[in-house]
């Protein structure tokens, strides 16, 4: 196969657009912990993302629940997630944009759903309340390291990140500031800087994405009739296999606040060579967007035919973008390992706690492994998964730290993700001040209300 063509650039000088403390890439449940935390702890901070909105998969990928953040502790389901994530809760409930919680798989699980459009809004105004400069449309393409970095490279400064490079409506842009947060959710950032990293489960394979939807004008009393239970559309789907192509079986429907409303989270989507779509190909992700709608067409088709109360039912919206559910995770000082969830694992540096279990999307399928403790099901985030190799400024946040492919199917939901993001915002902010141990990050997760699990 011949090299692809290439041309030269020409050098250029790039207008500074912002020099601050702390700088977050990316607004999704980490980056948004990660900011108001930063903040709060007196550094002056900026968050940067490619939309025009806050959210992540929550509201770019079409999620619309956060997963995680209720966990089973002395044999009773209760929230384990605390902190600042209990702000922008009570803010979208306050909105009349929160559901609540639901339960599922025979009780193991705990969501809460919520309107995406309201969840937008309130992040907006929490993020600003907390001193927080946001540029959106702004899209990460690269970074500057100090001088003393790089192979060969000494002192305090050696391989510290500089410059954050953008690209925006205005042109190239670089963003200075003294500490980086990626909560990118694919590791732009880390990427960029040079830090080692994995991808998918090391065979090829990785966590399928899925295109989101809402399906509106439903006849809510009969289609809670019958599809109400939590694998009724699992029945239905398999009585009409036959006559339909279903990516994946199993689906999971749900009502959304107003139950004329239904979330759909039913695709399941694949490259041409069969495996899930590589979330850093740009052209893989293009036809992953293609593939994803037809799939939601084709289903939309099926609901209207077969299932009770879905006669009249229309696609009011389709995720602005494919549900990513991993693509590149960091090796950090500590890989969070699928073992450390089904075995409970303790750390002496945690820093918050997960309570969802492993939530595999293979081909066609998804298969849970959930903590061999039943009565504690929850295990530790120890803060060193947030520190990369190499670059002493920088932490990593999010469905992109440093986890195992089975460790990542499990921390990757919100719940862990607004952990990861709180700690490293306040370890940043302390390491700007020239405070930072692990037992001072861990007395200010404390003090912001943080569930440390009674850690001294």
């Amino acid at each position: 196969m011949n090299a692809p063509a290439r041309l030269r650039e020409a050098a250029r000088d790039t207008e500074v657009l912002a020099e601050v403390d702390v700088c977050v890439l990316g607004g999704g449940p980490a980056g948004l912990a990660a900011a108001v935390s930063a903040a709060r702890g007196g550094a002056r901070t900026l968050l940067v993302e490619r939309y025009g909105f806050l959210g992540g998969m929550g509201t770019a990928g079409g999620v619309t629940n956060f997963a995680g953040l209720y966990g089973r502790r002395h044999g009773r389901m209760q929230p384990i997630v605390r902190g600042v994530v209990d702000e922008l809760l009570e803010r979208i409930e306050q909105l009349g944009g929160l559901n609540q919680p639901q339960d599922g798989l025979q009780g193991r699980i705990r969501v809460r759903s919520y309107d995406a459009p309201i969840y937008k809004c309130a992040a907006d105004a929490w993020l600003l309340r907390a001193g927080v400069r946001l540029l959106f449309h702004a899209l990460a393409v690269g970074c500057l390291r100090d001088a003393g970095g790089g192979e060969g490279g000494e002192g305090d400064d050696a391989g510290r990140i500089d410059a954050l490079l953008v690209e925006t409506r205005s042109g190239r842009r670089a963003i200075r500031a003294r500490e980086f947060i990626d909560a990118s959710g694919d590791a732009d950032l880390a990427h960029f800087a040079g830090v080692p990293y994995a991808l998918g489960d090391g065979q090829g394979g990785a966590l399928f994405p899925s295109t989101m939807a809402r399906i509106g004008n439903v006849d809510a009393e009969r289609a809670l009739a019958a599809v109400g239970g939590f694998k009724a559309i699992d029945a239905l789907m398999e009585a009409a296999a036959g006559r339909w192509r279903f990516a994946r079986r199993g689906a999971i429907l749900r009502p959304q606040r107003n139950p004329r409303e239904w979330r759909a989270n039913v695709t399941q989507v694949a490259n041409a060579q069969g495996q899930a779509v590589d979330a850093t190909d740009a052209q893989q992700l293009s036809d992953g967007e293609l593939e994803g709608r037809r799939q939601l067409l084709e289903y939309l088709s099926f609901l209207r035919a077969e299932v009770p109360g879905f006669e009249a039912a229309e696609l009011v919206e389709i995720a602005p973008q494919l549900g990513i559910r991993e693509s590149r995770r960091i090796l950090g000082e500590q890989v969070l390992r699928g073992e450390d969830v089904i075995g409970s694992a303790r750390f002496a540096d945690v820093i918050g706690l997960n309570g969802w279990p492993v939530e595999q999307h293979l081909a066609g399928r998804i298969e849970w492994a959930f903590p061999r403790d039943a009565d504690n099901a929850y295990n530790h985030l120890p803060f060193r998964m947030l520190v990369p190799q190499g670059v002493p400024n920088l932490l990593v946040a999010g469905r992109c730290a440093s986890m195992d492919h089975l460790g990542q199917s499990a921390a990757r939901a919100s719940g862990a993700c607004f952990v990861m993001g709180q700690a490293a915002g306040s370890a940043a902010a302390l390491r700007v001040a020239g405070r930072f141990t692990v037992a001072a990050l861990q007395q200010r997760l404390r003090d912001e209300g943080a569930d440390l699990d009674g850690a001294a």
